[in-house]
């Protein structure tokens, strides 16, 4: 593309947090995307080489944005528009933001097993990853944290106890010291504090204005959707009124487990 047909579709496009979208000539949507910095994530697609990106490029006649405010509510909404809208270049050139997971399992002897694999549509993760090395590092901590065992959770390849045994750390497992039922309930204490938090939640972000706040709204342990109010609301009827509804989904709590890995509830 050149200079001046970028300049020209980029015109008014702020450099600010939301979702953008990118019609064709027949103003059909072709493609959604959310970016940090929207200006400047449009700039990459259009000054792109890559071959999927100049295929949007010889079809871009138009583009489009609105402002979330918050990177969680773009990410969220950005999900939303593509499951209603279904344009051709996010089915056609869908990318994986998350390619692995952490999945639980029962071996033979009776003890459950945490592992990282790679994503599969057919089970349900408890945490996803961007790399199974990132996965590896945070099953570590947990194993940890939880007082498990490495050998179980294949983290180790000792043929008898692990290494965490001599340091009385591991309570053995791995050996059939402790017994399955005891050590299961650490692996389920974990697990539990891996699901969405149950009760009534409003998680309050920036809104698009100085003015406003973003919310997103939990129940029970499932995503119920956003919306935005006054900064200054604090009544819980009067955020319940400004929410979208949206459906909860495997995408969704996919992008919440993700936030509150990082920001604990």
């Amino acid at each position: 593309m050149t200079k001046e047909q970028i300049a020209g579709l980029l015109e008014g496009v702020p450099s600010a947090v939301g979702v953008y979208y990118i019609y064709d000539k027949n103003d059909v949507l072709i493609y959604v995307g959310k970016s940090i910095d929207i200006r400047n994530r449009l700039l990459q697609h259009f000054r792109s080489t890559d071959f999927k990106e100049r295929k949007i490029q010889g079809a871009a006649c138009r583009v489009g944005f609105e402002l979330t405010g918050h990177e969680l509510l773009a990410l969220l909404y950005e999900s939303d528009l593509i499951k209603k809208h279904q344009p051709f270049y996010n089915r056609a050139q869908r990318r994986t933001y998350y390619g692995f997971g952490l999945y639980l399992a029962t071996n033979p002897s009776g003890y459950q097993v945490l592992q990282v694999e790679a994503l599969d549509s057919e089970r349900e993760e408890l945490m996803t990853f961007s790399s199974h090395q990132e996965g590896k590092e945070q099953l570590f901590k947990i194993v940890e944290a939880y007082q498990l065992c490495q050998k179980i959770n294949r983290l180790q390849t000792y043929t008898r106890h692990c290494f965490q045994y001599m340091l009385k750390t591991c309570k053995g497992a791995c050996i059939a010291q402790e017994l399955p039922e005891d050590y299961n309930r650490r692996v389920q204490e974990f697990v539990a504090s891996s699901e969405l938090p149950l009760g009534e939640i409003f998680l309050e972000v920036l809104g698009r204005t100085p003015e406003e706040k973003g919310l997103v709204y939990l129940l029970d342990g499932q995503y119920k959707g956003f919306g935005y109010c006054n900064k200054r609301v604090r009544s819980e009827k009067k955020k319940r009124e400004a929410i979208l509804l949206k459906a909860d989904n495997r995408d969704v709590r996919r992008i919440l487990r993700r936030y509150f890995k990082y920001n604990p509830f």
